[in-house]
């Protein structure tokens, strides 16, 4: 039976001993864990003993009752592993029952021809027993520690690497990115570039159409202005109305023309239809009795209003004064020493080698080579600046020489 004192130091609700016991305003106690679980169950905070009702969630600790409570039971600790149900002190072990036993207890029936020794005995013999027991396991604890650090280390690694995995991802496709992004930002500005030049090339066509369009217009109006003339005036310009489009003069009278852009309004010069920008290319020019004549290439950004005789981008021989030269400005002109009067000058361009080679085609004489390197659309240049005759050009008459030979 419990004691007066066990019974009152015991919580209503749970008839324990009070673990962490709490009073409420009534004066009654109770564990915190059971009056915490009553008002949960009950929904209200009231005393379970006398139904009044507490003001405070949570209620003071009874400190004293908790003192009280902690003193019990480590009391009745210490008579229960000290003292036996004879009220003496254990001194012996029984080996047999494994207990601890006062001399009362060896002397009764239950322990009669038991094995006893005293504690101090029994409990170094039963200490290296269980240490014999222990050692073995410790040494397994130490396999398994040193497995586990093992593994731990493993563990450690694989998420570095893995890290290190994820990192080295990253990059790669942070460059495979950036490299999708700098060959899309290429190939748009590839193809804006593109999409430029083919547009400015096709700009340049336009305008060299425009200008051919309207050179062709004024020569159309002009042949149509002889023909409409009358017979006589006719017959007499026919010749020069059928070379109008082969052959150049300086005429009379001044012509009322348009001032396009890409007439000259300074030198009796004229370019032909026909621009290159690459390839080699030939052409004849007859001179006949001028005396007073240009003929070479010019670039087509060469400027064609005022004097520009010194200005770059022009390379062609001439004929003035009775003396032969070759001209490539702004380097001053080469006399050339020719035997006899020319008639005809052969004009040969190579513009991806740079060479301009000029020769005599009636006795195959060379004259002149000039040496450039062009970067843009050259045109064929003509200049006259006297009236006696036109200069023509003829078409270039190719032969075919073949050999035969025997057969061995």
């Amino acid at each position: 039976m419990a004691s007066k004192l066990e019974e009152d130091i015991s919580c209503p609700v749970c008839t324990d001993i009070f673990k962490d016991p709490v009073v409420l305003s009534c004066s009654h106690s109770f564990c915190k864990v059971c009056l915490q679980q009553f008002w949960e169950t009950k929904g209200s905070r009231e005393c379970p003993v006398c139904r009044r009702r507490s003001s405070k969630d949570e209620p003071p600790i009874n400190l004293a009752l908790r003192n009280l409570c902690e003193t019990f039971l480590q009391e009745r600790g210490q008579r229960g592993a000290v003292y036996s149900l004879h009220g003496d002190k254990l001194k012996l072990f029984c080996h047999d029952d494994q207990q601890l036993l006062c001399f009362l207890c060896r002397d009764s029936k239950l322990h009669r021809n038991h094995r006893f020794s005293p504690i101090d005995e029994a409990a170094v013999d039963h200490k290296e027993e269980i240490k014999v027991k222990v050692d073995p396991l410790k040494e397994k604890l130490k396999a398994f520690e040193k497995v586990k650090l093992t593994y731990d280390k493993k563990a450690k690694h694989i998420k570095t690497q893995a890290q290190h995995t994820e990192e080295q991802i990253m990059k790669e496709f942070e460059k495979l990115h950036k490299f999708l992004r700098d060959e899309e930002a290429a190939r748009i500005a590839a193809l804006r570039e593109e999409e430029e030049q083919k547009s400015q090339m096709m700009k340049e066509k336009i305008e060299k159409m425009s200008r051919e369009i309207s050179s062709l217009s004024d020569t159309i109006r002009a042949i149509e202005e002889k023909v409409g003339a009358d017979d006589v005036t006719f017959l007499q310009n026919y010749k020069s109305t059928v070379e109008d489009l082969t052959s150049v003069r300086r005429g009379d009278e001044w012509q009322q023309l348009p001032d396009n852009q890409e007439r000259f309004d300074w030198y009796y010069n004229v370019l032909g239809s026909e621009g290159f920008n690459s390839g080699t290319h030939c052409w004849d020019v007859e001179v006949g009795e001028n005396t007073w004549w240009g003929v070479g290439v010019m670039t087509e950004s060469h400027q064609r209003k005022g004097n520009y005789t010194s200005m770059s981008g022009q390379w062609y021989v001439f004929y003035k004064d009775g003396k032969y030269g070759a001209c490539s400005p702004p380097q001053p002109s080469t006399l050339l020493t020719v035997k006899q009067k020319l008639q005809r000058i052969r004009v040969q361009l190579d513009w991806d080698i740079g060479e301009l080679s000029f020769t005599d085609p009636d006795n195959n004489t060379h004259l002149h080579t000039l040496t450039h390197t062009f970067t843009e659309r050259v045109f064929p240049y003509f200049n006259t600046a006297c009236k006696l005759s036109s200069l023509r050009m003829l078409p270039v008459r190719a032969s075919v020489k073949v050999e035969q030979h025997s057969k061995r």
